[in-house]
């Protein structure tokens, strides 16, 4: 090496230092700026204990005394869906709006509440819901404990009343603001056992490790954090007794400005929703139940057991780490009502998700289908609720094993006559997913989706091919 190049080198080392850091800098500058600041929320709480010194009675009395400081608590909670058990409006021509909710629906795991009061409402935020003569005025039935108990002990048993063995005194004495555990003993529940009804709610997520839900396992999260409630409402849509999107949250409500840094990344924005790519499966930690056959109960000779058969709900499927189906879906859904026809062929879908590849206000979502196979009336060809928990003066097919019995006393609940004839049919229900979000690391790749191996079935949704080759759809 001559003199001058050994002259030179350093000056060309610290030229491609330089670069290298501009390059470094400029990369880091244009992520930074793309990054959601999030400030942790200070929570306050008030020590109650000195407040209850005295055993209550029963939980109205309980709530008698709540209200006696948070005067306005139980008429706010009494006009929500947590209480009403109603929401959205389902319009259709010729006939009158109807509110619809759990009061009214039918679904297909635990299939519906009329003539089922008691075990359905363990998990109502009101005391004593176990007939349709409940008194929705009466502000004394709001429980305030099913969401604000610290002490870990306090659990509903039927018609929503406090468990037996339930020290109603130290629960009182206890309660807080809303922890993940108030919201999962019902949500996690929901159809009558965990897993059941969500693919993406169960106890897991009690105490999560950031790779089962990054936003609760490493930020700490609580429910609360993204479903604020105003005056005891709390936002958020589950579509199996939703219809539309409106009084939900999204990712966009904290992620406003967020854009990817990857053009490429960013492009999928227009079809995808943030959920396909940062949820890669469901039910991470604890199975979820995917099919159930109400066909198959009542069958003596067949051992119980909670993850594939019982006598009284017949047989079932539970899957872990789970991968989604996907559907385009604009934040609305087409429901089944309790007297609609089924389907003349194939499978009747209970909410079946609205848009397509053609719809720009729709985009792929990531969801569990639940598959089962329940009663209907073959005379009339509609789904039937039967009476299966049954009520205190009401028995149910769970203690006669009488399925034309159980649809029969259905009729005075329903008001839809029974033609005599029952028999089993196929249904599908969907859950778009949003939670068990996972770190950005274990978010989807090109060949997840892409090419022979991916995911995707392209043709299904609408595209010629797999986009990759033959276009998206602003082509």
């Amino acid at each position: 090496m001559s003199a001058l190049s050994r002259a030179a080198a350093p000056l060309v080392a610290v030229g491609l230092l330089v670069l290298v850091l501009i390059v470094v800098v400029s990369r880091r500058s244009e992520v930074e700026t793309t990054r959601q600041t999030f400030e942790r929320t200070t929570r306050v709480h008030l020590d109650h204990a000195a407040y209850f010194t005295e055993p209550f009675v029963d939980g109205p009395s309980v709530t008698r005394a709540c209200l006696t400081c948070h005067k306005t608590a139980a008429t706010d909670l009494m006009a929500s869906a947590h209480w009403t058990w109603l929401g959205d409006e389902v319009r259709r021509e010729g006939h009158a709006p109807v509110p619809v909710g759990k009061k009214n629906l039918v679904n297909n795991f635990c299939i519906g509440i009329q003539g089922n009061w008691p075990s359905c409402t363990k998990c109502h935020s009101g005391y004593g819901w176990k007939d349709a003569s409940f008194d929705f005025s009466q502000k004394h039935n709001v429980d305030c404990l099913v969401c604000h108990d610290w002490s870990g002990q306090y659990t509903k048993g039927p018609a929503g009343l406090p468990a037996a063995g339930v020290d109603l005194l130290a629960s009182a004495r206890s309660v807080g603001y809303p922890k993940r555990q108030n919201c999962s003993s019902c949500h996690s529940y929901g159809g009558g056992g965990l897993g059941v009804k969500h693919g993406d709610l169960d106890n897991s997520l009690e105490n999560p490790a950031e790779d089962i839900d990054v936003h609760m396992g490493r930020e700490q999260f609580l429910c609360i954090d993204c479903h604020k409630a105003t005056a005891h409402r709390i936002p958020g849509r589950s579509f199996a007794v939703s219809v539309q999107s409106t009084g939900g949250i999204g990712c966009v409500d904290c992620h406003r400005t967020f854009r990817h840094a990857d053009t490429r990344i960013e492009s999928h924005r227009s079809a995808l929703a943030c959920q396909t790519c940062h949820i890669p499966s469901y039910a991470r930690k604890v199975p979820t139940k995917q099919t159930w056959d109400w066909s198959k109960a009542g069958d003596a000779s067949r051992p119980d057991d909670p993850h594939s058969y019982l006598k009284i709900k017949g047989e079932f499927t539970y899957e872990q780490d789970v991968l989604p189906e996907y559907a385009w879906f604009k934040g609305e859904v087409d429901r089944y009502l309790l007297g609609d026809p089924i389907a003349a062929s194939g499978p009747t879908h209970l909410n079946k998700p609205r848009g397509s590849v053609d719809d720009p206000r729709a985009r792929i979502w990531p969801m569990k289908v639940h598959r089962a196979r329940q009663p209907y009336d073959e005379g009339y060809r509609r789904l039937i609720v039967p009476v299966t928990a049954g009520t205190e003066d009401e028995r149910g097919y769970w203690k006669d094993f009488d399925w034309n019995t159980a649809a029969e006393r259905s009729a005075k609940h329903t008001g839809l006559p029974f033609s005599g004839r029952m028999g089993f049919t196929d249904t599908v229900m969907v859950w778009p997913l949003s939670h068990m979000v996972a770190p950005k690391g274990q978010a989807l790749r090109c060949v997840d989706c892409h090419g022979t191996t991916g995911r995707m079935d392209f043709r299904a949704l609408g595209y010629a091919g797999d986009p990759m080759r033959t276009g998206g759809r602003a082509r």
